[in-house]
Parts: structure tokens; C-alpha cells; sequence
């Protein structure tokens, strides 16, 4: 399997199929690089080169005791993209991946041709007077006494029910992609899951006023994760090039549940 190491001794897994322009994957929590089979096999056929990784201390790369914030994820995807030599790419971030995404590109402009949030937390998740439809600090208490109190039942219960909407009345929840949502999280290390949702309280702002290529954001109306109100108009307020496309009923990992819809429209956007 392919590895880079980087400046701290982290060993990071990722993926590099095909050729062409490269479009680059970074995941939500706690999950993957396989979170985006759906995409990158998509994009494969259509001729992209598509790169995704494993953020450390999650899946097959190190489960490291330290680094476990932002700023590190980012280093690390830097150092990937840079080893790799990756120029006129694009990239895509879900959820947590939406936050890394943002500082990346931020960051690193100059090898980026577009950008894509898709259920992102930027600008900000926490609950403010200024964001009252974030979530509360209740909420993110909540998250990390669930992985603490028992992480296996807890990784269970959030694809059982918010992360894919199969909480809602008339749902039909699919026990595959519930147990694979399961799967990649249990693959990580509880201390980079638990640590992870310090990044959720952090502001992206400053991070998308900074971005001047093409940015797609792509928010579904059900999410229950981040919810609509909270990010996505304020995301594309800040964002010099920034374009909304929203989903009616859509949860938010909706790049699973409706992938059939987001791939063709990921496509139209890059080749834009």
C-alpha cells in the first residue's frame, strides 16, 4: 500500500488511480479514504486521475498521539499533494474534509484549480447569536461522551440514525452502508476521533475569505450533522468565487445515499 512519512514521522496512507487532471478526496469524520469509493471510481471512468487519503490517526494511517487538529491535517495533506506533485487540482472535502479543504486551498492556492464543500462545517458549527442555527455546546459534549462511553454502540448509532437521515419517518436504512460507516470508523484511533471534534468548534472564516478560485458548495436541506442554516449561506458570503446548489430532503452523508445525483453534478462544475 502507498505511504508518504511526513516531516513528524506520521506515516499517511492514500490512493492514487488514473491519470489526467487529479481531483483530490479529504473525508468527514471518523471515517476514510474509502468513503469515496462512490466518487472516485466515478471519476476514474471519466478519466481524472483521483487521489484520496486516510487523515492520520484515522484507517491505515498512523494512529499518532499527537497532531490530531487542523493545522496538522492540512500539513499533512500538503505534504502529500506536494510529493506527489500535484498542480491544477481539484479539491473536494466532506464534512470535517470541508474544513481541511478550505485551510488547504487557503494555504496552497497556487496548486489548485477549483474547490468543493459538500455538507462542510465552514464557516462555523458552534451555536452563536451571530450562527443560532449552529449546533449547540451541548451537542458537541455529547459527541465525545458517546465515543468515551462506548464507541463501538455510538459508531452504530450515528449512521443508524442523523448521519444518513434513517432516523426520518418513511426511511429505509441500508445495513451495508450502515456496518461500512461503522467499519472505517472503528479502523481509527478513539483518540483522533474524540479529538477531531475540537476542530468542528473552530472558525473557518478567515480561511474562505482567502480563496479566490472557483469554490462549489453543496449542502443538503436535511442535514442533521451540520445543519443548513449554520453554514452554508454565511460559507458562500465569504467566498470571492463562490457558488451554492442545494438538496431538498438530502441527509448529511448524501454523497452515499445519492451519489447518483452529486457525481454528475461534481462533474458538470469541473469541467465548467
Amino acid at each position: 500500500m502507498p505511504f508518504i512519512t511526513t516531516s513528524d514521522g506520521v506515516d499517511i496512507f492514500y490512493k492514487d488511480w488514473g491519470t489526467g487532471q487529479p481531483i483530490v478526496f479529504s473525508h468527514g469524520w471518523p471515517l476514510t479514504a474509502d468513503d469515496w469509493d462512490a466518487q472516485m471510481i466515478y471519476f476514474l471512468h471519466k478519466g481524472y486521475r483521483v487521489i484520496a487519503h486516510d487523515r492520520r490517526g484515522h484507517g491505515r494511517s498512523s494512529q499518532i498521539g499527537t497532531g490530531n487538529d487542523m493545522d496538522h491535517w492540512v500539513a499533512d495533506l500538503a505534504a502529500l499533494t506536494e510529493h506527489l506533485d500535484l498542480r491544477d487540482a481539484v479539491h473536494i472535502g466532506h464534512s470535517t474534509g470541508g474544513g481541511e479543504v478550505a485551510r488547504y486551498v487557503a494555504r496552497y492556492q497556487d496548486r489548485v484549480a477549483k474547490a468543493v464543500l459538500v455538507a462542510s462545517l465552514t464557516p462555523n458549527l458552534v451555536q452563536t447569536e451571530d450562527n443560532p442555527a449552529g449546533q449547540p455546546p451541548e451537542w458537541f459534549d455529547a459527541v465525545q461522551a458517546g465515543i468515551l462511553g462506548n464507541r463501538a454502540e455510538f459508531f452504530r448509532e450515528v449512521p443508524e440514525g442523523p448521519f444518513y437521515s434513517y432516523n426520518r419517518p418513511g426511511a429505509v436504512p441500508s445495513e451495508a452502508v450502515i456496518a461500512n460507516w461503522w467499519r472505517q470508523g472503528m479502523a481509527g484511533s478513539i483518540q483522533a476521533a474524540y479529538e477531531t471534534v475540537f476542530s468542528w468548534k473552530e472558525d473557518y472564516t478567515a480561511d474562505l475569505e482567502r480563496i479566490t478560485v472557483p469554490v462549489l458548495v453543496m449542502h443538503g436541506e436535511d442535514d442533521q450533522i451540520v445543519p443548513f442554516g449554520s453554514s452554508v449561506p454565511r460559507a458562500v458570503e465569504h467566498l470571492k468565487n463562490g457558488t451554492l446548489k442545494t438538496y431538498a430532503g438530502y441527509p448529511h452523508g448524501m454523497l452515499t445515499t445519492h451519489a447518483d445525483v452529486l457525481n454528475p453534478d461534481l462533474l458538470a462544475f469541473i469541467e465548467s
